[in-house]
């Protein structure tokens, strides 16, 4: 029976970018996959590089900025392995925020007026907040409603970040991952972790076993689902659509607000998101769900009433007791995890690559993972 040195469980994005970092650093590595690679959480996602203060949970910036910043080189080896294009943009995110949020000084600067708003984006809506959304549906409370924009209070801001395209990006990814010899096995659930002398063998799967001294558990909200350790990763339900723009250049920036958001692609598609649901494994979409975020599109881009549905679909973020990923070694010798990236997982994929590389490798890792080490749930 063929030997790996790693067997990585799982195939979305984190799984994958593991799968070639641990590669380039000579291990023989087999991606062992529920279902097919990167068709679950990774491909469902919006793809917005979110790495601001006021968004990111404070213990989990470090590695979020410094992910984001390795995110062109990341995309550049991707396309240059898989032959294939990421749409890696980085025009820039138009917030419109809630009242908490608006007096933080990293905003204050990146104000807009509603000149400047125009001429960034001119398809942009052009009223007050309260007649920009429906608020029987809004999640605006009265204070963030007495918040509206004016001439001298602009709730619109710049942001730098950059926006990639999952599902591009995950193709790549696999693509590049077996131009690195990475070997897979798909449609193939792992139901445990085998020991043999109080460390790791290799696994066992619904079809056969594999055989590796190392394990590492990258299999999202289905992390908790393999045996010995129960990691408390749940599903967190995001429903989303897709819209064929009137033209490619009808939006350039990520545009964020409290009901919606939207993302642009190069190729004239709009995506629109998106929900936070507690729903267990359920991933159908939900008509007035759907029809809700489009109405709350086409409140800030008007011309998007006409644009056409192409899709809409749900994923299953994995979430976790504190909106922090688990990363590290567990107590089982040879077992490690990387899992429960919630909202970050596109974002976090590179310094995650990185670093559990270094980890599972033995080597000097310079980030702090105590964060998030699994052994904060051992109890």
């Amino acid at each position: 029976m063929k030997n790996w040195d790693v067997i990585v469980i799982g195939g979305g994005i984190i799984g994958l970018s593991l799968a070639i970092e641990l590669r380039k650093k000579g291990a023989s590595v087999l991606v062992v996959e529920r279902g097919e690679p990167g068709r679950e959480a990774s491909s469902a996602a919006g793809g917005m590089l979110v790495d601001c203060l006021f968004e990111t949970p404070g213990a989990l910036q470090p590695l979020a900025t410094v992910s984001a910043r390795m995110y062109p080189e990341f995309v550049r080896e991707l396309e240059v392995e898989s032959h294939m294009k990421v749409d890696l943009r980085d025009q820039g995110t138009i917030l419109l925020l809630s009242s908490k949020h608006i007096r933080h000084p990293e905003l204050q600067a990146a104000a807009l007026y509603p000149a400047e708003l125009s001429e960034l984006e001119p398809a942009m809506v052009k009223l007050t907040l309260d007649q920009k959304f429906d608020l029987n549906e809004s999640s605006l409370d009265p204070e963030e409603i007495a918040m509206a924009p004016d001439a001298t209070h602009p709730t619109f801001h710049y942001i730098k970040e950059r926006s990639v395209d999952p599902r591009a990006l995950t193709a790549a990814a696999l693509k590049a991952a077996k131009h690195h010899d990475v070997d897979f096995s798909s449609a193939d659930p792992v139901t445990a972790v085998n020991q043999a002398d109080g460390r790791v063998v290799g696994v066992t799967t619904t079809k056969t076993s594999f055989q590796a001294p190392k394990v590492i558990n990258c299999a999202g909200a289905w992390s908790g689902q393999i045996a010995p350790h129960a990691f408390p990763t749940r599903p967190v339900k995001g429903q989303m659509l897709c819209l064929i723009a009137p033209s490619r250049t009808l939006l350039k920036h990520v545009i964020r607000a409290p009901q919606v958001y939207l993302i642009p692609r190069s190729d004239g598609r709009i995506i629109v998101g998106t929900t936070v649901e507690e729903a267990g494994f359920d991933k159908r979409t939900d008509v007035g769900t759907i029809q809700r975020l489009h109405r709350a599109a086409v409140a800030l881009v008007p011309e998007l009433r006409n644009a056409k549905i192409l899709e809409d679909w749900a994923g299953l973020r994995p979430g976790t007791p504190d909106c922090l990923p688990i990363l590290g070694p567990t107590a089982t010798p040879g077992y490690y995890v990387a899992t429960g990236h919630f909202r970050d997982g596109i974002l976090l994929a590179p310094i995650t690559a990185q670093v559990m590389a270094e980890v599972i490798t033995d080597a000097s890792c310079k980030y702090d993972l105590n964060p998030f080490s699994p052994a904060r749930f051992a109890n």
